[in-house]
């Protein structure tokens, strides 16, 4: 890091980062200044915060993150700001980075952290994960969005939460992590490849509903069909092994399409890639009858696709095409599957 002080905006939005006791849990309520006040900042650094909002993020909306996106663009807009960190509750938090990847286009970062452990907790992980996200927002370009926990860099795209309470929380289980943060450095491993940014979506858009619906042993495609009837414009379909159902979700699936619904084909496996592989209602026949297969991309990730996709407009066609667009991250999407399973 060079002499001049690095400038760095910290967008607080809750989390376990910022709760404390409530008398029968924990919730966020702590502002972002006593948040940043518990982490030491890295040398070379000055930093300023905004209270964006204050929320455990399972309780976060799709609105809510387009504020948060906005909110980056606008920061960004100060050519003397070097990079930001958002202090996110982990629940949520690969589904924001995801959305704010897709729309980013600034070499500066964009680093998200939280805490597995609350505020003032005297075995915290916070801080530090606090301090290691600063750091790294002051000292890397061209990476995109960012995911930072546990003296891991990860990228946004793939990372999921993978540890409930664990401090190594999260993980992309089909990919390389970026770097790692340790003695006062950041140490890249891994560049990620991103596709072109999206455009910001418009202020006024209209928010789509979108559900999620996972096969098991029995299931049949009655909450699927409930989903379109309630008027969901996208649905991912959340099925077991390489994106494997039934042939009444395959006939469900094809309704749902027929109806201008975006359906998203992903897996309950930890890791891999969703493929075409078996008929009888798996994948080969999910993507015949129109379900677009996500990679290695999970469920929430999934159905942030299917936002920025809907959120671009257009007719069916059109949504479908940019949703390829997104999921194959600017390549083939056979081309990411074969990588994947090469891997």
């Amino acid at each position: 890091m060079d002499a001049q002080a690095r400038r760095i905006v910290v967008i607080s939005t809750g989390g376990t980062i910022a709760s404390r006791w409530q008398g029968a849990g924990f919730a966020a309520d702590a502002p972002g200044r006593e948040v940043l006040a518990s982490a030491a900042i890295p040398q070379g650094i000055t930093s300023e915060v905004i209270d964006l909002f204050n929320v455990n993020s399972p309780r976060l909306t799709s609105a809510q993150q387009l504020t948060l996106l906005r909110t980056v663009h606008e920061v960004l807009a100060d050519p003397d700001v070097d990079g930001i960190v958002v202090t996110h509750g982990t629940d949520t938090l690969e589904e924001s980075a995801f959305l704010l990847d897709l729309y980013h286009h600034d070499p500066r970062p964009v680093v998200l952290t939280g805490a597995q452990k609350p505020l003032g907790a005297t075995d915290g992980d916070g801080p530090g994960n606090l301090y290691d996200a600063l750091l790294t927002a002051a000292s890397v370009r061209d990476l995109g969005v960012l995911v930072v926990f546990d003296g891991k860099v990860h990228a946004a795209r793939g990372t999921v939460k993978t540890q409930t309470l664990a401090a190594d929380a999260f993980a992309d289980p089909s990919g390389p992590r970026v770097g790692k943060v340790g003695f006062g450095k950041v140490s890249v491993l891994h560049r990620p490849e991103r596709p072109a940014a999206l455009p910001l979506p418009a202020a006024a858009v209209s928010l789509p509903r979108i559900d999620m619906v996972m096969h098991h042993v029995d299931a049949d495609p009655l909450l699927l069909e409930t989903a379109v009837h309630a008027g969901a414009q996208g649905v991912v379909l959340v099925a077991t092994g390489a994106g494997n159902a039934t042939p009444e979700f395959v006939a469900a699936v094809a309704d749902a399409v027929d109806r201008g619904v975006l359906v998203a084909l992903t897996t309950r496996v930890q890791a891999g890639p969703v493929t075409e592989i078996y008929t009888h209602g798996g994948a080969v026949d999910l993507a015949a009858a129109g379900a677009v297969l996500t990679g290695t991309l999970r469920a929430g990730q999934a159905r942030t696709a299917l936002l920025a996709a809907l959120l671009a407009g257009g007719d069916a066609a059109a949504r479908t095409a940019e949703l390829r667009r997104i999921l194959a991250g600017g390549e083939e999407p056979a081309a990411v599957a074969g990588r994947a399973a090469a891997a």
